[in-house]
Order: structure tokens, then C-alpha cells, then sequence
């Protein structure tokens, strides 16, 4: 039987303290205060839960957090604002470059979409001769 708990399918061999992380907006910490709150142990796995088990593991997380789609909705919208009213970090997400004080000399290439400035880091097209 597939464990599902706020739209995410839960994997079937994995000890439930890790199968909740897979739901977005769980982490380690907060998966071992649920299951602390729905007195189930950690090392479960998540195949053998009953029904009651799911439906408290359930209706905790629909109560106490926001996961998912409405954590996703919430930060898309924190994000959205910073751009309106004009901040530096908002001006950061806008321009496509590291919002959170990394330098950006060199190690950013990933947010910017892996682009190469520089003679060195290029390579060379396959139509070239080496």
C-alpha cells in the first residue's frame, strides 16, 4: 500500500523519519518533531504504518505546517514582493545573481546558468581544429 500525505507518494523501504523529508518543506529535524508529536518511531518503515499512523502523520501536517504547494505559493510570493519594492535582494533575484552575500568573482557560475566570461574557460568547438 503507497503511503501519500500532502500529495507526495512517501517510498515504500525507507524508514519513515527519511521518507518524510521527501515531502518540500519537511526537513530531518522537523520529520523527527512530527513523528515525536504522533508517537511513532523513527525507524518504522514506512510500508509497515497503519492507517491511524498515517492519518495522525497527516492531519499534523495539514494543521501545524505548510508544505508543498502553499510553502511553494508563500515563497514565490516573498520573493515577488522584494522585487516590487525594490531591495537589494530583489534587484539580486531580478538580475539572476547570488542573493545571499556570495562572492561573485568566481563560484557563481551555477546561478547564472553556468556562463563562461573569461579567454581561459572556454572551450572549443567541435568544428575547430586543435
Amino acid at each position: 500500500m503507497a503511503t501519500r500525505i500532502a500529495g507526495i507518494t512517501l517510498p515504500q523501504n525507507k524508514r519513515i523519519e527519511v521518507a518524510l523529508t521527501y515531502i518540500f518543506g519537511i526537513g530531518q529535524a522537523l520529520s523527527r518533531r512530527i513523528l515525536q508529536s504522533a508517537n511513532i518511531d523513527l525507524n518504522t518503515r514506512s510500508q509497515s504504518l497503519t492507517e491511524a499512523e498515517v492519518a495522525r502523520l497527516r492531519d499534523i501536517i495539514e494543521k501545524d505546517y505548510s508544505v508543498e504547494g502553499d510553502l511553494k505559493r508563500e515563497v514565490i510570493s516573498n520573493i515577488k514582493r522584494l522585487k516590487e519594492i525594490g531591495s537589494y535582494r530583489g534587484l539580486r533575484h531580478i538580475r539572476g545573481l547570488p542573493v545571499r552575500g556570495q562572492r561573485t568573482r568566481t563560484n557563481s557560475r551555477t546561478v547564472r546558468g553556468n556562463v563562461r566570461r573569461t579567454m581561459g574557460s572556454g572551450r572549443k568547438a567541435s568544428a575547430e581544429k586543435t
